[in-house]
């Protein structure tokens, strides 16, 4: 009798534990899906609609996949044909696919680190003016607009003479593209 008591208590524990790691199991692919769905898929399909995105790899996902206030576009990859532009490019279509939403703010990273910020409101006004808005002009005055991941400004605001203002912030825009990942590629190799 005691044999088969133990028995028992033990299969009971396995079918807790059972239950337990499946909807553990559940929990993370639902996850998983409501970022791929909501998030990602809009990158995805970023990506696959325009043929000079190629070369470029990126994912999107919600801040530790479950806080959907906070945005991140991570970059993981970006060819040796690819210029700062085109990334630059991916950042503003897929900030087209997600104009429809209100984000707190969107992390730029680069293989999973984050590297700088975005308030949420000016994500959303850059998918909103693309297209209509000049792209250059888009270039300059972005770097004014990000912050370190510890929320103090990553750049400047520069005053003075027209030539001397689009020359600082175009250097700006390359600076943020070397911190953002370039200097990391030269590191690796690629």
């Amino acid at each position: 009798m005691i044999i088969v008591s133990h028995y028992t208590k033990k299969v009971a524990m396995f079918r807790r534990f059972a239950v337990s790691i499946g909807s553990f199991a559940i929990i993370v692919a639902a996850v998983l899906f409501a970022n791929y769905l909501l998030v990602h898929r809009g990158l995805s399909s970023v990506l696959d609609s325009d043929t000079r995105n190629n070369g470029v790899a990126a994912f999107a996902y919600y801040d530790h996949f479950v806080v959907p206030g906070t945005l991140v576009f991570d970059l993981r990859g970006v060819s040796e044909t690819n210029s700062p532009a085109d990334v630059f490019r991916v950042l503003l279509q897929f900030a087209v696919s997600q104009k429809d939403r209100d984000y707190e703010a969107v992390k730029i990273a680069f293989r999973g680190e984050p590297k700088f910020l975005l308030k949420g409101a000016y994500f959303k006004t850059l998918g909103v003016e693309y297209g209509t808005q000049n792209p250059v002009y888009t270039m300059r005055t972005f770097p004014e607009n990000l912050y370190r991941p510890d929320g103090t400004a990553a750049f400047g605001t520069w005053t003075g003479g027209l030539f001397g203002v689009l020359g600082k912030q175009m250097e700006n825009f390359i600076e943020f593209h070397k911190q953002w990942y370039v200097n990391e590629l030269a590191k690796t190799g690629g």
